[in-house]
């Protein structure tokens, strides 16, 4: 018996005593790009490396970095469909602070807020 079919639950072990799941969320961050941001007195450098998957992926259409607020950026690299979730709910959550607050939401607030949805995609699997 494999232990692929103990893959699709996140608490369950095999009996080789493994996460499933988790092996396969490592092997996917192995594989991921390097990304990096230096922070200077007078601003950031974000930075990341920009490899297609496949010469049929047009380079346009993969945006690495994007800015949640005016003053706000985040750079990923993981998956694509992953960080275009996080953005628009971090966007959401950064436009609700400013239309209840009438200031920009701090960044450390908002590095909350988005851990904490990151978070719950990891113990719940799905939504």
């Amino acid at each position: 018996m494999g232990d692929s079919q103990y893959s699709f639950s996140l608490t369950t072990f095999s009996p080789s005593g493994k996460l499933v799941q988790i092996e396969h969320a490592l092997t996917a961050v192995g594989s991921g790009q390097t990304s990096l941001g230096i922070k200077a007195s007078n601003g950031v450098v974000i930075a990341t490396e920009k490899k297609l998957p496949s010469i049929l992926v047009d380079e346009a259409s993969v945006q690495k970095i994007q800015n949640l607020t005016p003053n706000i950026g985040v750079v990923y690299s993981g998956m694509g469909p992953d960080f275009r979730v996080l953005v628009r709910k971090s966007r959401k959550q950064a436009e609700q602070y400013l239309r209840l607050y009438k200031e920009p939401i701090p960044v450390t607030q908002l590095v909350r807020e988005t851990a904490t949805v990151m978070q719950e995609f990891t113990q719940s699997g799905n939504r």
